[in-house]
């Protein structure tokens, strides 16, 4: 045994350890004080509000109504714009805002299971714009440069985008496999590279830029390449969201009930344990950021093949790269709970469009609660306190008293047993 198969996990693996395990009760706790702090917000930046407070100490009750009455006015427009638009004159409408929740989701969910799954591993994937980035050239290029019949072209572009999203992925993994090299460091790096990469090719006519065009975007997707709306033409509710269910469903799979996920387990939790039961760690580093990049590839090529059909630029990660670390996190690194936190940051995203247009509501404070959900899951014991909840370690240290406590009284009743 070597001097490196006994050391101990490092704080990276740690950290990734905490977040795979991490508690459920403390994520909705995190979720419910976040929603509250942006509550006080939205009541703050209200101009009915401001007023009343302006004689809050004669009529305070004035004060209290309004903030109430902005609030709620607030996240009923955050309902109506990513659930359930109760207002709507027709049965379409009103099941619109939940289509483009969805849709929102969608890139979403596909790009959180690949940060997920590398958290699972002890792998920090920061390198979602990078991947997607690279993903979506690929596609993109597929799906306006090549001609091929329906189906076959669709087929083709989803496949090259996700081969490329997994190769740039791939390379952090062998990087770290091969040369120690810090895969957070890595990737962020490979995101600059990916977008200068892309801009550079958006730019240069043969390759991405559209023919006859100065303008650093590409070409329309051809029709063949394009994935198909499921409700039809009046709804943005594409394939995609049926291509992220069943890639929540692999990963499901993967992790839980095949032997390559239990290797991965193994790592992520000791890799210098995994290493002595003899599990090639170098070996599942390269294939689980392989693996990784391929599903924050896959939104990249929902983003161009099912969203931004019409041509895309430098900027079509939009975002999303980031975004998918914030929903890992919520989603506690598990197939079915990133599944859950990307629909819930879809409907903060449809949402903040009618809460702006109908309550005067600033976008910012939706980014807000965003960042202040993760930061509460980032710090259980802030939630704890402010909760009142026990710590862990407090509840484990009573668990074992009461252990004890049961263990002496039947050793009580076996002796008194004995003596009759």
């Amino acid at each position: 045994m070597t001097a490196d198969e006994t050391q101990p996990p490092s704080r990276w693996h740690l950290a990734a350890r905490q977040i795979t395990q991490g508690s459920a009760a403390i994520v909705v706790l995190a979720v419910l004080l976040a929603f509250a702090i942006g509550g006080v917000m939205i009541a703050v930046t209200d101009a009915d509000v401001q007023r009343a407070a302006g004689y809050f100490f004669a009529r305070p009750g004035d004060t209290i109504v309004a903030a109430a009455e902005a609030v709620f006015g607030g996240y009923a427009a955050l309902f109506r714009g990513s659930i359930y638009n109760y207002e709507a004159e027709t049965f379409a409408r009103a099941i619109r805002p939940i289509t483009d929740t969805l849709t929102f989701a969608t890139p979403l969910i596909a790009a959180g299971l690949g940060v997920a799954l590398a958290f699972r591993i002890g792998m920090f994937n920061i390198g979602g714009r990078g991947q997607m980035l690279v993903a979506a050239s690929a596609a993109g290029w597929v799906g306006f440069a090549v001609e091929l019949p329906w189906g076959l072209h669709l087929l083709v572009a989803l496949v090259a985008g996700v081969a490329a999203g997994a190769l740039w992925g791939g390379i952090a993994g062998l990087l770290k496999a091969r040369t120690g090299a810090h895969e957070v460091i890595v990737t962020i790096m490979l995101n600059y590279i990916a977008y200068y990469l892309v801009s550079w090719m958006l730019r240069t006519p043969g390759l991405l830029q559209a023919p006859g065009s100065i303008n650093p975007k590409t070409p329309a997707m051809q029709e063949t390449a394009v994935l198909p709306a499921l409700l039809g033409p009046q709804f943005k509710l594409h394939l995609g969201f049926v291509l992220v269910i069943a890639a929540t469903v692999l990963v499901w799979w993967l992790l839980n009930r095949s032997s390559l996920g239990f290797r991965f387990r193994a790592v992520g939790e000791n890799p210098s344990a995994a290493r002595v039961a003899g599990i090639d760690v170098k070996r599942m580093y390269i294939v689980g950021m392989l693996l990784a990049g391929g599903l924050v590839g896959l939104a990249g090529v929902i983003e161009v093949l099912g969203t931004t059909t019409s041509g895309f630029t430098s900027a079509v990660d939009a975002g999303i790269g980031f975004d998918a670390i914030t929903v890992a996190l919520l989603g506690r690194s598990t197939p079915w709970g990133t599944f859950a936190a990307g629909l819930l940051f879809g409907a903060l995203k449809a949402g903040s469009f009618t809460m702006k247009t109908a309550e005067q509501i600033p976008l910012e404070i939706v980014t807000v609660v965003q960042a202040l959900i993760v930061l509460f899951i980032a710090a259980p014991p802030l939630v704890r306190a402010i909760f009142g909840l026990p710590s862990p370690e407090r509840t484990r240290r009573r668990q074992e008293r009461a252990h004890r406590r049961q263990q002496r009284l039947e050793v009580l009743a076996a002796e008194k047993e004995t003596a009759r």
